[in-house]
């Protein structure tokens, strides 16, 4: 699906700096204190309105309804499971609908925390990337999404859940590194001081391999996580169900994530999909224990979360085992996460391509026999 026009909206107000309010709010005739109490509103009580803003003057109010969307996202759906994990669909100003997930603790990987919440954050509508087993790229590429509607998932899966949300991995719906300018933007929202004030050690950033991007983090100030999703571990494999591979091989990507160990960054994190008959042999194991030891990675290994008019299968859990047990008996740290949500459509754009294709706003190219 070819890329559509964005239809022009106010800004929203979580996508907008503390300088920059400070800025607007002077302009506007507006004592310089006011930017303390709207911050507080946006960012501390989660409100969604401008009406719910009570200690701001009525005029005040109304200019600032003139100015920006109180909140980009409109709340559609929540669909939650029996492990509690919660994916929230949320509809876009233009009418299109993006996902978030929030998942909640494994004790085993935190230390026997059971409170440590984490949220996947979607950066685009749709994915120009075309991972074959994926379905945020079903319906093609709409749109990157602007730094409010990246923090705003934030925002309100806090308001939502009433939950602290801990963890933030862009993992979502969409290649993250292809909408980089975007997305730092959020990044420095989120981990603000006068905004969210999440530690950036606290966030991880997803890509499917876009190697000049990757180099570009590798020299970005601050200590945010990188996850590769690798999901083969040879190019044939990897090819075959990743384009981008075509155009930054295993080699390229390798010798960038050399270089964003070489600037002292946080350790890396491969990514990999276990998809029966696909990439789940033996000597794919072997292949990625030799990549992750020459990187000191970690892996997490996920079984395929099925995907409805894709034909891949999720491997048996035997399967699953044994692929993961390859990787700990060559020496490298390897979690098996037997996929949460696996009940309310948690694959990334799954529930978003549903109500897409019922309202007509897309026709999936895997519906359209391409």
């Amino acid at each position: 699906m070819d890329s559509q026009p964005v239809i022009a909206a106010l800004p929203g107000l979580c996508g907008i700096t503390p300088d920059a309010l400070r800025r607007w709010l002077a302009e506007a005739g507006e004592p310089a204190f006011r930017c303390a109490q709207i911050l507080d509103w946006v960012w501390r009580k989660k409100a969604d309105s401008f009406d719910a803003m009570t200690n701001l003057s009525a005029p005040l109010r109304l200019k600032l309804a003139s100015a920006f969307r109180a909140h980009p996202l409109e709340h559609r759906e929540t669909r939650g499971s029996a492990d509690t994990t919660r994916k929230f669909l949320f509809r876009l100003h233009d009418g299109r609908y993006v996902e978030s997930v929030l998942i909640p603790a494994n004790p085993a990987l935190y230390g026997g925390r059971s409170d440590r919440r984490t949220l996947c954050v979607s950066s685009q509508v749709g994915c120009a990337y075309g991972c074959r087993f994926c379905a945020s790229g079903l319906a093609g590429f709409t749109r990157n999404l602007d730094a409010a509607e990246i923090a705003g998932q934030v925002l309100a899966a806090e308001r939502l859940s009433g939950e602290r949300v801990d963890n933030l991995v862009f993992m979502g719906m969409g290649e993250p590194l292809a909408n980089l300018r975007h997305l730092l933007d959020a990044v420095a929202l989120l981990t603000g001081t006068e905004t969210l004030n999440l530690g950036a050690r606290h966030l991880t950033i997803s890509t499917s391999g876009l190697v000049p991007q990757i180099r570009e983090l590798a020299d970005h100030p601050q200590q945010f996580g990188l996850a590769i999703s690798l999901h083969g571990a040879s190019d044939d494999v990897r090819e075959a169900i990743m384009p981008v591979n075509r155009k930054w091989p295993l080699a390229d990507l390798l010798a960038a994530l050399d270089y964003w160990n070489s600037r002292g960054r946080r350790k890396l994190t491969l990514e990999y999909i276990l998809i029966d008959d696909v990439n789940d042999s033996d000597a794919q194991a072997r292949l990625l224990a030799r990549h992750a030891r020459r990187l000191h990675a970690k892996v997490n290994l996920i079984p395929y979360n099925t995907v409805d008019g894709l034909d891949w299968r999720r491997p048996d859990e035997s399967r699953c085992r044994k692929f993961r047990d390859i990787l700990v008996q060559a020496g490298v740290r390897a979690t098996l996460r037997l996929e949460k949500g696996h009940d309310i459509d948690a694959a990334c754009g799954q529930l978003r391509l549903k109500q897409e294709t019922g309202e007509g706003l897309v026709r999936p190219a895997a519906m359209r026999g391409s």
